[in-house]
């Protein structure tokens, strides 16, 4: 009960913040097996997207969060587990550990993800170059939909360092599913992934 007390007070303080409008421009919002993958630019946008899902998505999708941080105290690591059902990644390379672990058990219980693929935050307008991790999911799950998304505006909400949010309306972009091609190579793949969610940046 109180994680779904929780689970709408956010959704109305992201929404009464930002707006969280949500665009559908490249294929609609429907209940099959995505990997939702997105620009990086604030803790909010973990929020942000999850907020932009309708209630049927957010229920079968869990939203990456780095370890470090969202356990960092009770109550982050209370919301993150409670409300948004996260998936907990280690920022921090551990010998004879696949930091992949924790998606690809998700993923192979059915969960859709939503995933940062520059695995740190920028600071400026456009991602940084994408880690081999989502060619590495797209290789091992040829089946799953991958779906890339803009956050628009979100790091004016919470800039880095910052604590305090600022009301800014912000959108989520969804656009055109890409799927890994036969004979792809990775670095092909994750810039030509990169370009599919900067495309979206103005659209």
């Amino acid at each position: 009960m109180a994680a779904k007390l929780m689970s709408l007070f956010l959704l109305g303080l992201i929404r009464v913040l930002t707006g969280a409008q949500a665009r559908w421009l490249g294929c609609p919002p429907k209940a099959e097996q995505r990997i939702y993958f997105a620009n990086h630019q604030s803790h909010a946008d973990l929020m942000m997207i999850w907020a932009a899902l309708p209630e049927e998505l957010r229920s079968i999708t869990r939203p990456i969060a780095a370890k470090d941080y969202w356990t960092g105290s009770r109550f982050r690591q209370w919301i993150t587990t409670a409300v948004f059902n996260a998936v907990y990644v280690s920022r921090e390379r551990v010998a004879d550990e696949d930091p992949l672990e924790p998606l690809i058990e998700a993923l192979e219980s059915g969960d859709s993800l939503i995933i940062f693929p520059e695995g740190t935050r920028g600071s400026t307008g456009e991602p940084q170059a994408f880690k081999a991790g989502l060619y590495n999911l797209a290789v091992k799950f040829p089946e799953v939909v991958l779906v890339p998304a803009w956050i628009n505006n979100v790091q004016r909400v919470m800039p880095k360092g910052e604590v305090v949010p600022v009301p800014i309306l912000c959108s989520v972009t969804f656009g055109a599913p890409i799927r890994l091609e036969a004979d792809e190579d990775r670095a092909d793949f994750l810039t030509r992934a990169r370009q599919a969610v900067i495309a979206l940046r103005d659209m």
